[in-house]
């Protein structure tokens, strides 16, 4: 049974960054990803990443999966549901059943979306009801769609369904959008766009679709706002499946406690992306490669000297 240096568990941009630099320092690796691309394939447009003056997270993964794979990296596409402690290393075990035995682990796995956690909610999912608008928006061309949040990923979304709604309303629970003041900006002077504040979801309705949903306040003299689609942008939390498996530190909000060098609390194990404490918790991709980059160099002479 082969051996890794090194097992990277996750698909986003913490993870491909990584193995580019894996394959560089010759680290015989494999990544194992549920979902190649990760959280970053859900956002429809990026302005921020250089060279990039605009593009889709979709093809922008697309770009950085086509370099990994031209190295000729091994990449699996499954879960990682258990990992076991060996002699020298780990053995990780996928959804699948298979066993993968790696001397270190870099764990990438970043976030999943949160849920408003209302009655109805699992039921409206994929029924009029979705947390990707780069997945979904087509399906609400010309109909009156909701956006629940008030940061970066909610701005996006909003103004992304401008372009193919007819109406988009966003509800956020504050007095103030937060966030970059560019899309703030935007979605305030865009026509197509309500933002009702100081306000949240309540209760979903419909029968087989979401078809209204009740405020917990009136808005212009009505709780009830009737939509066709709803967009939920509240945040992500941490995927910590792995963690607690691992035992790693966390802090107070579930994610992984890192040194400089991405270290976590447990020796081999390496953090790196959205699930970390560091970069400040800023939640960039461009700071999720760079913690991808660090760990690796860091994992790299952690095998040098063990040899």
């Amino acid at each position: 049974m082969i051996k890794y240096d090194l097992i990277i568990i996750g698909g986003g941009p913490a993870a491909y960054t990584a193995s580019i630099y894996a394959s560089r320092y010759k680290l015989q690796h494999v990544v194992v990803g549920e979902k190649l691309g990760g959280l970053a394939t859900e956002t429809n447009k990026i302005c921020n990443f250089p060279s990039e003056e605009e593009i889709s997270g979709i093809d922008l993964m697309k770009k950085i999966e086509t370099q990994v794979k031209n190295l000729r990296v091994n990449i699996l596409n499954d879960k990682i549901v258990d990992i076991q402690k060996t002699k020298n290393g780990f053995c990780s075990i996928t959804q699948n059943e298979k066993k993968i035995n790696s001397k270190t682990i870099l764990l990438a796995t970043g976030t999943k979306s949160r849920k408003l956690e209302i009655n109805n909610e699992n039921k409206f999912i994929g029924h009029g009801m979705s947390y990707c608008a780069t997945c979904d928006a087509l399906f609400y061309q010309n109909k009156n769609v909701a956006v629940v949040g008030g940061s970066d990923s909610a701005q996006v979304t909003s103004l992304y369904l401008s372009k193919i709604a007819k109406r988009v309303y966003q509800i956020y629970r504050k007095d103030k959008l937060r966030g970059d003041p560019t899309w703030i900006e935007q979605t305030k002077k865009n026509k197509k766009i309500e933002v009702i504040y100081n306000n949240n979801i309540q209760e979903l309705k419909g029968d087989k679709n979401l078809e209204e949903i009740i405020l917990e306040k009136p808005y212009k003299g009505n709780k009830s706002l009737k939509i066709d689609g709803l967009f939920i942008k509240i945040g992500s939390s941490p995927d910590g499946l792995l963690t607690n498996k691992l035992k790693l530190a966390q802090d107070k909000q579930g994610y992984v406690k890192v040194n400089n060098q991405q270290e976590t609390s447990l020796q081999r194990v390496w953090a790196a992306g959205d699930i970390t404490t560091a970069s400040n918790k800023f939640k960039q991709i461009i700071t999720a490669c760079s913690e991808g980059a660090i760990a690796v160099e860091s994992i790299f002479n952690f095998i040098q000297k063990n040899k």
